[in-house]
């Protein structure tokens, strides 16, 4: 099974922020995959076994509460957050 890219640990939960939080930054790859495979119709199921690492069949009510709290968050990175990475 493929593991998420950073060495932070998956979130449950993102914790929610107005601003970029040091979470955010560590899981920005994470947030551009989920975002990739959600463009490409990914199943739920295979975005957070494979992303974000999450055994599905084990943990389905923790699967689906991550991954829908991460895509929730990588939606805000996209339309609101990234200004912050190009703020001087």
């Amino acid at each position: 099974m493929l593991q998420p890219k950073s060495s932070t640990p998956i979130a449950d939960e993102v914790h929610w922020s107005d601003s970029l939080t040091a979470y955010d930054k560590a899981h920005f790859t994470t947030y551009m995959r989920l975002l990739d495979a959600s463009a490409d119709n990914a199943s739920d199921e295979d975005m957070a076994q494979l992303i974000l690492g999450i055994d599905v069949t084990r943990e389905p009510e923790r699967a689906r509460k991550a991954l829908r709290s991460h895509v929730d968050r990588a939606n805000w990175m996209v339309t609101t957050g990234y200004k912050e990475l190009f703020a001087g």
